[in-house]
Order: structure tokens, then C-alpha cells, then sequence
């Protein structure tokens, strides 16, 4: 039975970054709780790891919810398994002209991106202090993009909640880095060739032409390069893009 724990934030549909962080958590031996806000979809995510020989518990909360986290990391704590990895990857993107977003739409997708992020920041290193010397890493990362860095034309929702979160990582990196937790921030620039862009844009993976779309196993290759990194010589912030990505 898996000794450590891992907690990934805001999981979707198989071909996507969150399930795809699930699933190598799990091949690495560690128990997942796989978060999102669609019960059906979390199931398949586990049913699929536990089919692979892996561990795994869904943990249906909406990450905008103060009162649901707290719920969801009381239950990672009753599992009495030391929470060695926690991911936040929930969020959400339109392409809007600006004059178009409504304050509804941009306090939603704000609440989500960066509120969330917030919370689940909170709970989960409440945790991992209390567990502290129970594991021997302790890691917690986010989820950026483009818009973390920059903000185009179209996206100033978008890019206002990544730029934030940013901000945030940034700060409790420097606060909690010394007691032993890796807080670290993954800016995903370039489309990712994940069922989102392939059912929501159809045939535009493709036009990227080979490797033009970010390949999710290897964005899980990025997260976990950054978990194995010794202490001495960690990264707060890695950016990844395909070869042919201009920036």
C-alpha cells in the first residue's frame, strides 16, 4: 500500500494535464485524491488508475469554496497517508474582447484561477506543517500559462487571474521555501494537445504541425522533474513551450 499521498487539484477528462499528473503520481507509488467538480468525470480518472494497479479516492469540491476544500483536506488528513505532493491545476480561459467581458464572467473565471489557488494553497499547507517530518518532500505547484507573463489582446480576464496567481506563488515560495515545502510555479506556453482544444477548436492541434502542441505526458515530466529536485537546488518557476513556440 502507498505510504505518501499526492492531491491534484482541478481534474478533467483523461486526456487532459490533470488526469495525466493522477495517473504518474500514482505509477510513482503514491496514493492520488483526484479533484474536480464533476463527480463522473474524477470516477473514470480513478477507475482508470486503480485498473492500472495504482491507488487512488475521488474528491468532488469546487475549489471556489472555502467550505468544500476545507472538507476535501480534512478527508486527505483522515487518510492518515503524509501528503508528499499537491498540484493546483484548475482554471479556465475564453478569448473575449474586453469590452465584451462582463463583471460577472471576469470575477468568475478571477475566482477560479486565483481565489481558488488561494484556498487550496492555504488548506493544503496547513497540512503539510502539521505533517512535517512525515514525508521526506514536501512539494505544492501551480498550474500558469501564457497569460501568467503577458497579457494579449482577448484575454485580460484570463491573464489578470494567471498574473495574480503568479504573484502569490511567488510570495509564499520565499515564506514557506524555508521550512522545507517546494512551492513552485509551471507556465505552460503553447496550446496543449489535450480533449479540450481537440473537441472545443477541431483541427487546430493539427495545424501546428509535429510536437507544435505541448504533449501532456510531457508537461507531467516537467512537474515531476521539479518534485526530485534536492533541496539545495530547487526552481520556483519553469516555463515550457513546444520547439517551434515564439515568445
Amino acid at each position: 500500500m502507498p505510504q505518501n499521498s499526492a492531491l491534484i487539484f482541478g481534474v478533467g477528462p483523461r486526456q487532459g494535464v490533470g488526469a495525466e499528473l493522477c495517473h504518474r503520481a500514482a505509477s510513482r507509488g503514491l496514493h492520488v485524491f483526484v479533484n474536480g467538480r464533476t463527480q463522473a468525470k474524477i470516477n473514470a480518472v480513478v477507475a482508470d488508475i486503480e485498473a492500472a494497479g495504482g491507488s487512488a479516492t475521488p474528491l468532488l469540491a469546487d475549489v471556489t469554496q472555502e467550505s468544500e476544500l476545507s472538507k476535501a483536506l480534512q478527508a486527505v488528513a483522515a487518510d492518515n497517508r503524509p501528503l508528499e505532493l499537491a498540484i493546483y491545476n484548475a482554471g479556465n480561459n475564453r478569448p473575449e474582447k474586453f469590452l465584451d467581458v462582463t463583471p460577472e464572467v471576469y470575477e468568475g473565471m478571477w475566482r477560479v484561477i486565483c481565489f481558488g489557488g488561494f484556498l487550496a494553497a492555504q488548506a493544503t499547507l496547513r497540512l503539510m506543517l502539521a505533517q512535517q517530518g512525515e514525508s521526506e518532500k514536501q512539494s505544492l505547484f501551480f498550474t500558469g500559462a501564457s497569460g501568467s507573463l503577458r497579457g494579449k489582446a482577448g484575454f485580460s480576464a484570463f491573464a489578470s487571474g494567471k498574473g495574480a496567481l503568479r504573484m502569490m506563488v511567488q510570495s509564499i515560495a520565499r515564506e514557506y521555501g524555508p521550512s522545507g515545502i517546494h512551492v513552485a510555479h509551471v507556465v505552460i506556453d503553447g496550446v496543449i494537445e489535450g480533449e479540450k482544444v481537440k473537441t472545443g477548436f477541431p483541427g487546430y492541434i493539427e495545424s501546428k504541425g509535429e510536437d507544435g502542441a505541448l504533449n501532456i505526458g510531457a508537461i507531467a515530466d516537467a512537474f515531476f522533474a521539479l518534485h526530485d529536485q534536492h533541496r539545495s537546488a530547487w526552481t520556483q518557476e519553469l516555463d515550457i513551450r513546444p520547439f517551434k513556440e515564439e515568445f
